[in-house]
């Protein structure tokens, strides 16, 4: 009997389904469906076509290129040649393309573009092991013996047999190796997470039914597909739901996508929810008076109505007659405009969110709602779920998932989502994995059944005067308070005091400089900039006790990016690099 595998899922499906369509892409103007039967046809000779090349069971793939069809072809196609694909993201430079196309000893790579390519053809003398280099379907060819075209790579499928490739998908087992997943790294090289055929096929159960995932629900593919939770919804959850792809043309293009698309289940990083946010904002800030009377009276009910909702509820009475009035009104026009006009539910994952921001779109019927986990348990620890959603929380343990919290307040998990390990890492494996319980690093508490996290352990701050800070909640408060904050990042290990550098939104602050009558090219020191933020800080320390007062900040020369390295592809702010890059700023600071 064939093990329950992603790959033996999608064969399956194509066999009862065969002419549903299982993913799209923008081609002149229109949405193209690709079927289920093409789906699995495509990925049957890339298998066949890896086999062909000599690939071996356990043998890897890297795959480096912005989310398209072939993307995913290659990943699951690696699963049913018996081997292990592993993503890198787009941003990479070429010694980190190097490091994990070294690290898992790839024969083959997958690369988007020319420009992916030169990447590899710079470190090419450092990856012995490497045989092959394949580019996405499109690409010009390129005049070197190590490259393939898609289609020169798929005609490679002649080599081997339909036979060849069933018997490797039928001595898949459970608890082999299935994927790689390369961590962004906040601190030190990457550790490539090891999860196996069964963790990515219970999760993905478990994530149609925490999502309500039904057959032919959409989703648009836009993150990073190396991380895992895009993965998850772009990949294992339709292949074992039977849902709809459609990939993003990029990631400027996302919005018109979405209001195209208007998916049943949407996933954003908070960055992504929070330009979402600003947006709206500024529209509603720039309607007429009457509109915005409606429009706040609208938010009023729409939080009112989540909160009952939220709570396991049903909207009913006088507050029902209100939802409806505010829904035709108001929810009805600007849920579409967003591209959320079928959307099911919203997930907000991969690093903390604001609960006032997630309370700002249940007012607009919008109910946004926070994930927790990490790629060493598949993505899901906790989530928020229909009917028991608590704001300011990541929500209950996922079923059939243990949390605790250690004695020293940290996040431990058990369950059939959690790793393997860290490929070729036996310290790090041992570190994190003890007792059969994942020590995620981050730091929470219980209220009743819903977490909250506090922190993270390698984020905390110990003042001169020995006392522990985390900084999370101080940082999304100063984000949330100040519209033009991009990030900000608490300072202040072995310091007297606390203080803050800011970087300001690269959208956000130019418009309100033009409406506030700022130099938008002069507004690091401005006067008018500087009070904003302070006003901002000022709110946030009211709450918090005297050592965990924001002092003084200062603000950057320009915003936190990934490719100056002080934010990782799914945008968590590297602390150590902000830290290196802007120490004298730093410095100045403390020296007044």
């Amino acid at each position: 009997m064939t093990t329950d595998t992603v790959p033996a899922r999608l064969f399956a499906r194509a066999d009862r389904t065969p002419d549903k369509p299982a993913y799209y892409v923008r081609r002149k103007g229109s949405w193209q469906s690709t079927s289920w039967r093409g789906y699995a046809d495509g990925v049957r000779t890339a298998a066949k076509a890896l086999i062909a090349l000599g690939f071996q069971p356990q043998d890897k793939v890297t795959i480096l290129g912005f989310n398209r069809p072939e993307w995913v072809v290659m990943d699951v196609a690696a699963m049913a040649a018996g081997g292990v694909p592993a993503g890198i993201y787009t941003t990479s430079s070429p010694a980190e393309v190097a490091y994990i196309t070294g690290h898992t000893e790839a024969p083959v790579i997958l690369v988007e573009d020319h420009a992916q390519w030169e990447k590899v053809k710079e470190v090419r003398g450092e990856l012995p092991k490497l045989k092959h280099v394949v580019l996405m379907e499109g690409v010009p060819a390129v005049d070197d013996p190590m490259v393939l075209t898609w289609d020169a790579f798929m005609a490679k499928a002649s080599g081997a047999s339909d036979a060849d490739l069933d018997a490797r998908v039928a001595a898949l087992e459970d608890d082999a190796l299935a994927t790689l997943i390369y961590t962004s790294g906040t601190t030190g090289p990457p550790k490539g997470v090891m999860l196996s055929h069964k963790n990515l096929a219970w999760t993905a159960r478990v994530a149609l039914d925490l999502v309500n995932y039904g057959e032919g629900d959409k989703t648009v593919s836009y993150l990073p597909l190396s991380h895992i939770a895009e993965q998850m919804f772009t990949i294992h959850a339709p292949i074992t739901g039977g849902g709809r792809v459609y990939f993003a043309e990029s990631i400027e293009k996302l919005r018109d996508n979405l209001v195209e698309v208007q998916p049943q289940v949407v996933f954003g990083v908070p960055r992504i929810w929070e330009k979402f946010y600003a947006g709206v904002n500024t529209k509603l800030g720039q309607a007429p008076a009457i509109r915005q009377k409606i429009a706040r009276w609208a938010m009023r009910v729409g939080r009112r109505a989540s909160a009952v909702q939220n709570a396991g509820g049903e909207v009913g009475g006088l507050l029902g007659l209100q939802y409806r009035i505010a829904n035709k009104l108001v929810y009805s026009k600007l849920r579409p405009a967003l591209g959320l006009g079928g959307a099911k539910v919203c997930v907000s994952g991969a690093a903390p969110i604001s609960a006032e921001i997630l309370e700002f779109f249940s007012g607009l019927d919008v109910n946004i709602r926070e994930v927790y986990g990490q790629s060493e348990d598949c993505g899901p620890t906790t989530f928020n779920m229909p009917g028991k959603t608590r704001f300011g929380t990541v929500g209950p343990a996922v079923p059939g998932v243990e949390v605790k919290i250690a004695d020293d307040g940290e996040i431990v998990v058990r369950g059939p989502n959690v790793f393997l390990g860290y490929y070729k890492d036996e310290a790090a494996t041992s570190e994190a994995l003890q007792d059969g319980w994942l020590h995620s690093g981050d730091l929470g508490a219980f209220e009743g059944e819903f977490l909250r996290i506090t922190g993270r352990k390698k984020d905390i701050i110990i003042t001169a005067g020995g006392k522990n800070i985390t900084p999370k909640n101080i940082e999304l408060g100063i984000k949330q308070k100040v519209e033009i904050v991009g990030e900000a990042v608490v300072i202040g290990d072995r310091r007297k005091y606390l203080s803050c550098v800011i970087s300001l939104d690269p959208e956000v602050a130019p418009e309100w400089a033009k409406a506030n009558g700022v130099d938008p090219d002069a507004m690091q020191n401005d006067p008018k900039v500087r009070a904003a933020i302070q006003a901002g800080i000022d709110a946030v320390n009211k709450d918090l006790a005297q050592v965990e007062k924001i002092k003084k900040f200062a603000v950057l020369p320009r915003p936190l990016s990934i490719e100056d390295g002080e934010l990782t592809p799914t945008l968590k702010v590297k602390r150590s690099k902000v830290s290196e890059h802007f120490a004298d700023l730093i410095e100045s600071i403390y020296a007044e």
